[in-house]
């Protein structure tokens, strides 16, 4: 590709975004620097970490709709450091892919009206991928783009797994199990290929646990089920989203109590799980280290919650192999960990309680009848090398050239 070997990432969320800079080398891409813009910081700001060195910056431009002003001044400060001039491809990390989209696409006018139109389907996700896609191309439209959706991973989902017991009109329509984080678990695929194929060939439950979680049964590390579905609020309880409810309290809260529906969107997706069962943090690590016994409760439901929905995952697979965490409280703690094992003792689940503590690669005891591991995530290695894989794809299996 004429003019340069960078590829940059963004992984956009509501208020930040998560930014990763990685340099071409033939087919792969080798991280160098990751960082994140936080949009909500006044004045916005710019972190970024190049091995041991962390470089912090304050933006002068305010963060709206159209995001090209802070972004422009992001690649003014970024130039300080790299040649932006190199940057010749950009990844994108999408939320949803609908029905339309099962694999990574070069973004053009078609792409990007097409996941426009499946904003319905993600509200508080998918404007913001959207507006970095189109403040990069106002800046850069020479540069090309492509995108990752989070819920390609699932499609090889069985119909069976993505239906809701509605009218059929309805999944029709596309209302349906779509599942989530799939990128996270694509890299979780592609590492048990890589360290241990024979699990990897296997039935591997992944629980990825940080701010949102999920949990996904593979086979052969492909998705046959997951425990998020229409949306980002169903599966297990997180930080501040409640995971699955029972409709009739939407009906509660709608009728009789009389709140509106945006507050009722506020209230599931904000001040649920952790931060609504404990009542002042959504944070596990404040949790963990809290007396107060609401604290305790919202942990003890957490385990008791993603426990049972890894039963419920063996039961689609028949059995189970392998459980991997990942994510922040997956990789992290220990406690946490414990607790959901615990309540699999029944399953022959066994931690060694030494490299549960250590958080080592292996947590499971030499007895445990399947395998323990905690295998940190990448996503955004994922997005970039789908992003090499797909400009491949468009110049006809063409590398970027030496």
């Amino acid at each position: 590709m004429k003019g340069g070997h960078l590829l940059m990432t963004f992984n956009a969320g509501s208020s930040s975004a998560k930014v990763g800079l990685f340099d071409i080398e033939g087919d792969h891409a080798r991280p160098i620097a990751k960082g994140a813009i936080d949009f909500r910081a006044a004045p916005v700001r710019f972190h970024l970490t190049q091995g041991h060195s962390t470089q912090d910056a304050a933006l002068k431009s305010k963060a709206s709709d159209d995001l090209r002003e802070v972004l422009t001044e992001a690649f003014e400060w970024l130039a300080k450091h790299f040649d932006v001039n190199r940057i010749g491809l950009v990844g994108h990390r999408v939320v949803h892919g609908g029905d339309k989209f099962c694999g990574p696409v070069a973004l053009n006018d078609a792409a990007i009206e097409a996941i426009e139109a499946l904003t319905f389907l993600a509200p508080l996700h998918q404007p913001h991928s959207v507006r970095v896609i189109k403040a990069i191309r106002q800046m850069r439209p020479e540069l090309m783009q492509t995108a990752s959706f989070d819920t390609a991973f699932h499609r090889t989902n069985r119909d069976i797994v993505q239906r809701f017991a509605i009218p059929r009109k309805f999944h029709d329509d596309g209302v349906k199990r779509y599942g989530f984080h799939g990128l996270s678990y694509k890299f979780i695929s592609s590492q048990l290929w890589q360290s241990t194929p024979d699990l990897a060939k296997g039935k591997v439950i992944v629980a990825h646990l940080g701010s949102g979680a999920s949990l996904c049964a593979m086979e052969g590390g492909i998705s046959r089920d997951t425990s998020m579905g229409f949306s980002t609020l169903d599966g297990i309880p997180m930080a501040t989203r409640c995971g699955a409810l029972d409709p009739g309290v939407l009906f509660h809260l709608l009728g009789p109590m009389e709140y509106t529906l945006h507050e009722v969107e506020d209230i599931l997706y904000h001040q649920s799980g952790l931060m609504g069962v404990s009542g002042f943090s959504a944070d596990s690590r404040e949790l963990l280290a809290s007396a107060e016994p609401e604290a305790r409760e919202a942990l003890d439901l957490f385990a008791f919650r993603t426990a049972g929905e890894i039963a419920r995952l063996v039961a689609t697979l028949g059995g189970m192999d392998a459980l991997v965490f990942t994510a922040g409280i997956g990789e992290h703690q220990p406690p946490i960990r414990a607790a959901i094992c615990g309540r699999l003792a029944w399953l022959g689940l066994e931690l060694d309680t030494r490299a549960n503590e250590s958080n080592a690669e292996t947590i499971s005891a030499g007895s445990s009848r399947a395998r323990v591991l905690i295998i940190p995530t990448d996503e955004e290695q994922v997005i970039a090398d789908e992003a090499v894989a797909t400009y491949r794809a468009v110049q006809g299996g063409k590398s970027f050239a030496a």
